[in-house]
């Protein structure tokens, strides 16, 4: 697998995260399967597919709560938290803060 094609399932990735990116919606994309595509991604980006999805998701959250007035619970809701609870609880695993500490600082 070529370094373009992890950079096309970035560029895939980053073009689908307020969705819901699935492994299997990725490898069919760029046309490997997804046993292949989950080796190789974790070779070439150093973490697992669904870590990326997760880590993405909260760093763009955390753009969000920084930059914005939305409401904590339409960013969780906006990328694919179950809650704002969780979204909280992530958040504060990251970044050592609650969102609004976050927003506030």
């Amino acid at each position: 697998m070529s370094l373009k094609t992890i950079e096309n399932m970035i560029e895939w990735i980053e073009d689908n995260i307020t969705g819901n990116p699935t492994l299997a919606e990725m490898s069919n994309y760029v046309g490997y399967s997804p046993f292949y595509c989950s080796t190789k991604f974790h070779e070439n980006v150093g973490i697992t597919f669904k870590q990326y999805i997760s880590k993405r998701k909260l760093c763009l959250a955390s753009v969000e709560v920084k930059n914005t007035q939305m409401r904590f619970l339409d960013i969780a809701i906006k990328y694919g938290f179950s809650s704002q609870e969780a979204f909280t609880r992530a958040f504060v695993a990251a970044y050592g803060c609650t969102p609004y500490q976050y927003r506030k600082n």
